[in-house]
Formats: C-alpha cells, structure tokens, sequence
C-alpha cells in the first residue's frame, strides 16, 4: 500500500464537491496537497464553507480501512495517475478519478472494441454479438461490455467461448454481481483472464441514475463501439452518443424496418455510423490504438530546432510522463502555483506537455 493510494481514496470519497469540481481541483493540486491545505488557501480555489469542511474532515483512517476491505476482496485501486489506469479513459471529459479493478488491470489498456445492445434482445441479435465478439476476440480484441442479461451477456460469452479476454464494466460495487444470474458469467470472465471494472465503492447497490454513467467508461476504454440492436429511446443509444463525443468509431448492424430494436441502429447510421454486416467492416474502420492517440494537428510537437525559452526548460524537465500536478512542479521548480500553471499553459500551446485530470503529461 502507498500514502497516495489512501488521499485518493479520501479525496475521492468527499461529500458536497461534484465530480466535475473535482477534476478542476485536480487541475492545481493532488489530493494529498488538496487534503493538506489550510480553509483560507481552499476558499481562494472557489470552494463553500461546506465544501471547505468537508476537505478538512476527511479522513485518511477511514480510506485505509476501505483499502483494506478492497485487499481483502482482490480489488485493485487505480487512481487516474496510476500508470494502469487506462490512456484511452483518461482522455474523455469526465473520467472516474478512480477505479475498482478485480482481474488483470493491465488489460484495461488492451485494444477493445464495446459491443452493446438491449437486456431483450431477438435471438437473432444475441447471436450475433456472440458471433462477432468471438469473431474480433480472435484478431485480438478485448471485448469490453456491462455484465447485463442480452446482448452484453451474449458479447461476453462469445469471447470466452474462443478463449479471448473480456472487460466487464459494471454499475455497482464489486462486492456484489448485478443482475444476480450473471454470478457465474462473472466468475468466468476472471478465471479467463478478462476484467471486471467499477467506479462506485463497495456496497453501492444498482441505482438506476448510474447505469448511463456506467456507459461512458465502456465506450471509453474503447477504440469503438458497435451496436447491436437499439430502440430509438435506449441505453444504446445513449453508448453511441458518448462514443461519438468521446471521438470513438461507432458501428452499427442494420436489421428489418419492422423491429423497434432496429430503428435506433438505423437512426445511427442515417448520422454517420459504420454500417456493419461483417466483422471485416469494423476492423477497416478500426484505429489502432497508436493512431487514437496521436497529438491533435493543433498540439503537434514543436520542431526541435525551433527556438525555445530558455526559462521554460526547467519547468518542462519537472514534468513526467506519468500525470504531474501543478503543485509538484511547483515544488520542484520552487515557483509559485500560479506562475507554473501560466507557463504550464505556455508549454500546452506549444505542444510539450497535455493538461489532464491530475495535472499534466510530457509528450513524448
């Protein structure tokens, strides 16, 4: 166990401060030097009097005995400055500031394809995301879903049955199975090698509210997301909507105008989804996963021989390639916060460090 697991565990338990707030806070301090602060230096970054309360209250007793119920439970605890903690994920505008790991955590930076799809699926559209999972697991995707009854249950056991890896992302805590039937599916995909992922602490019951949020951590560790079956008002639907913000590839397999459940796949691919009718066509329009991360055309590198501030480079070397928050710079640049952030700032514009949740990145 590490000091910094138990400030993330603290910080990120915190009552009153929403999970957008706290991604901004993440942006000047880390957790241990967010807990750490004083109410006067807390109030100058725009928390309340509740808010402030709060982070000065918070418990690092408390973060250590639930470590030690995740340990005893074989659940990994990856902050999103763990270099486990999925690239693919990170990059999205809201990513969990942690997440509950039992299996492998490395595959969760495996290349992945989402396949999705309704609890009441026809029996032809559970074959076929059986088919095409088994189909894309042999050509050596990890096939990443959300443990439900239909088409996700049916993506998950197509993988195993071809001995592939697969992420199941799941809506509650990991001490618990939802829906209860998938227990054995559950105990499947681990002993195949595969994943089970959660952002919600343990003993967090299936909330309806947490389902869709649930979704943006499946279409996000993903380099793609097929659709199976959709109705025009579903969960799909609400999976394609996030893959295509989140920039991903979205596919979507055609089916007769007379099923609802094919509407919502008709409607994506009237806006530009891949239409699909075998797996060739996923894997022609699948980035691979160095592609997907490329630095934007705006954000390239600057040249080598371009001319650079002499001042900047100290400030650049205290930057690693893992997530460094502002407030470590600082401290090894010995500046003050708010002129680091500004050069920080400088250095983004010119392509040599990536603002993220938690801090910042050298590019390599």
């Amino acid at each position: 166990m590490t000091q910094d697991i138990l400030y993330w565990l603290a910080f990120t338990r915190l009552r009153g401060i929403s999970h957008r707030q706290k991604l901004q806070l993440l942006r000047c301090a880390s957790p241990e030097s967010l807990l750490h602060m004083d109410a006067q230096a807390l109030k100058s970054l725009g928390l309340t009097s509740l808010q402030v309360s709060s982070l000065i209250s918070a418990s690092l007793a408390d973060a250590e005995q639930y470590y030690h119920q995740c340990q005893a439970l074989d659940i990994h605890c990856i902050p999103i400055s763990h270099r486990h903690y999925p690239p693919l994920l990170r990059e999205i505008a809201d990513p969990p500031l942690l997440l509950f790991v039992r299996g492998d955590c490395s595959l969760l930076s495996s290349m992945q394809l989402a396949i999705v799809g309704p609890r009441m699926a026809s029996y032809a559209a559970l074959d076929v995301a059986n088919d095409f999972a088994a189909n894309l697991s042999d050509k050596g995707l990890t096939i990443t879903s959300g443990l439900a009854v239909g088409i996700d249950s049916a993506a998950h056991r197509g993988t195993l049955q071809v001995k592939g890896k697969t992420i199941a992302v799941v809506a509650t805590g990991l001490d618990q199975t939802y829906p209860r039937r998938n227990d054995q599916l559950s105990n499947e995909i681990l002993s195949n090698g595969g994943v089970i992922v959660s952002e919600y602490f343990l003993q967090t019951p299936p909330r309806a509210a947490n389902f869709p949020k649930r979704n943006r951590i499946i279409t996000g560790l993903s380099l793609g997301t097929l659709v199976v079956e959709a109705a025009l008002k579903s969960g799909s639907l609400i999976s394609a909507r996030l893959a295509m913000e989140q920039n991903r590839e979205v596919f979507a397999i055609p089916g007769s105008i007379n099923n609802v459940n094919s509407k919502g796949c008709h409607q994506l691919i009237k806006q530009g989804a891949h239409l699909v009718d075998s797996v060739d066509d996923i894997t022609a329009n699948l980035p691979t996963l160095t592609t997907n991360l490329q630095v934007p055309e705006k954000s390239k590198k600057i040249k080598k021989n371009e001319p650079q501030s002499l001042f900047l480079d100290p400030l650049l070397a205290s930057v690693d390639y893992e997530v460094t928050s502002a407030d470590v710079v600082a401290s090894r640049c010995k500046l003050p916060v708010e002129e680091v952030l500004t050069r920080l700032t400088i250095l983004e514009l010119r392509g040599l460090v990536t603002a993220v949740p938690g801090g910042y990145l050298k590019q390599k």
